[in-house]
């Protein structure tokens, strides 16, 4: 088959997947957009590559990329100035969420000590559009129905693209590594990310395709559940492409996470899927602790030093500047005590071709040190906590959050998954501000008792046996957060 004939086929297929996914029954803002056009970029390559500018030099590492910047940036005030808008909804969101401001307040302050700090307060704003994302997100009348639409543009698009330039334009949908081999890296520029964006995005989608499966009464159900099938199935066959194995464990674990919250057991004793988190976290300590990670990582077809991380992990520690406060926010891979990192591999395939640490924790420690690793362990801590709260008071949506927050956690052993642009850390400060909503009655909660609503002749109380709009509905109602107070107060449970 051509390259024309095929690529034909696939945008046929695209376009038909969102023909069966379509619901005009809810309406979401066309702000979400916003969020959609990111994170595609942030999954797939950045604009400038998309378009075959490649910026080279000795310094294209400090300047970047103009066209990107451009880009970032507009999407970013686009964000900012929908969330200013919403800005009852927004305030609400983030005082819930302090410590995820605390740690933007300290990267942000970190930026004083950088070597490079144009650089790093730069990249600091690209983080900030992170969390403006996630907020415009979480701040719309239908934040679930949100995400839902959201996943499902971003996957549509960037998981059959993936198989079509796997297959057909093997000039771009394959890379090799510095010592020859041949991997398929997709709309991606590596397989690493790759595996990232379809970590986040199939793990959705099985989400998606339980609840569909579950949902008897669901309109047009059928439909819906072959349009999710499909795209699942995509997800599962680009894993096996890709063949990254961080990736595929950690699908395997969260979607046993998604699995097992959607069993009966679990639902009517929600305090089991704590202990299930608990000692998953727990036996995969021991594992890395007592070097069994290697036999693990074998069966996983990767090397018994997990394909030379450990060796990096060595070498790069050292060669942290300050272990209390480290580089500055994403300076340690542009500043002088790279070199003293790359002496420590000489005899190592390229060292100088590394930017990362090819671990989360590690790599916060470098940019952040001590302090920036107690505040993601911070985050991660309370997200938790607030994710399986979430569940209890709502077994659906609380299971999705719990497995992004778990499975970011155990993805940054063997990745940098604490960084900006990362699908990862997206969907980690997602699950953490998606959870803290639940508890708060924000998100996906619907109250049976009395409750207050605005209509066009005031404010009208809502008997049990009435249509409820639920909290979410009032919560997105002109009255703002003077509005939301209000059917809390009606509604205390």
């Amino acid at each position: 088959m051509n390259t024309l004939l095929a690529t034909c086929i696939f945008a046929c297929g695209i376009a038909g997947l969102f023909y069966l996914d379509r619901d005009k029954t809810v309406r979401t803002s066309k702000a979400l957009w916003i969020p959609v056009i990111w994170i595609a970029i942030v999954g797939s390559r950045s604009v400038s590559e998309w378009f075959g500018v490649h910026h080279t030099g000795a310094n294209a590492q400090l300047d970047g990329s103009g066209i990107d910047a451009a880009v970032f940036g507009i999407l970013t005030v686009s964000a900012i100035i929908v969330l200013c808008f919403r800005n009852a909804r927004t305030r609400d969101f983030l005082v819930l969420n302090w410590p995820i401001l605390l740690y933007f307040f300290f990267c942000l302050i970190s930026v004083s000590w950088s070597d490079h700090p144009d650089v790093s307060f730069k990249r600091w704003i690209k983080a900030i559009g992170d969390l403006a994302m996630v907020l415009v997100i979480v701040t719309d009348r239908q934040p679930v129905t949100a995400l839902t639409r959201l996943m499902s543009r971003v996957g549509f698009v960037l998981l059959p693209a993936s198989v079509l330039m796997i297959k057909y334009f093997g000039d771009l949908g394959h890379e090799y590594t510095p010592d020859g081999a041949q991997m398929n890296t997709g709309v991606s520029t590596n397989k690493n990310m790759l595996g990232v964006m379809l970590l986040v995005v199939t793990l959705f989608t099985l989400w998606r395709v339980i609840n569909i499966f579950r949902d008897k009464k669901m309109r047009d159900r059928r439909r819906h559940l072959v349009a999710q099938g499909v795209l699942l199935a995509f997800g599962i066959l680009l894993f096996k492409m890709a063949h990254s194995a961080t990736a595929i464990a950690c699908f395997a674990l969260g979607g046993g996470l998604i699995i097992a919250s959607n069993l009966r057991s679990f639902r009517i004793r929600p305090v089991r899927i704590h202990a299930l988190c608990l000692g998953i976290l727990f036996f995969g300590a021991v594992a890395f602790l007592s070097g069994a990670e290697g036999t693990v990582s074998e069966a996983l077809g990767r090397q018994a030093n997990l394909s030379g991380r450990t060796e990096i992990w060595a070498a790069v520690i050292p060669a942290a500047p300050n272990a209390l406060i480290g580089a500055g926010f994403e300076d340690f891979w542009i500043s002088p005590n790279v070199e003293k990192f790359q002496r420590g591999l000489l005899g190592w395939w390229h060292p100088e071709g590394l930017n990362e640490a090819h671990n989360g924790y590690i790599e916060t420690y470098l940019n952040l040190g001590v302090i920036g690793v107690c505040l993601i362990a911070m985050i991660l801590v309370i997200g938790y906590r607030r994710a399986v709260k979430a569940f209890r008071k709502n077994t659906q949506i609380g299971g999705l959050f719990l497995a992004y927050i778990i499975v970011s956690a155990v993805y940054s052993i063997t990745e940098a998954g604490f960084r900006m642009l990362d699908p990862m850390w997206i969907f980690l400060l997602l699950a953490v501000v998606g959870a803290s909503g639940v508890n708060a009655g924000l998100i996906g909660r619907k109250a049976t008792k009395t409750v207050a609503a605005r209509t066009d002749d005031g404010i009208k109380t809502l008997g049990k046996n009435e249509p409820d709009p639920g909290l979410e509905a009032i919560y997105a109602s002109r009255g703002g957060s003077a509005m939301f107070k209000l059917a809390r107060a009606n509604n205390p449970r």
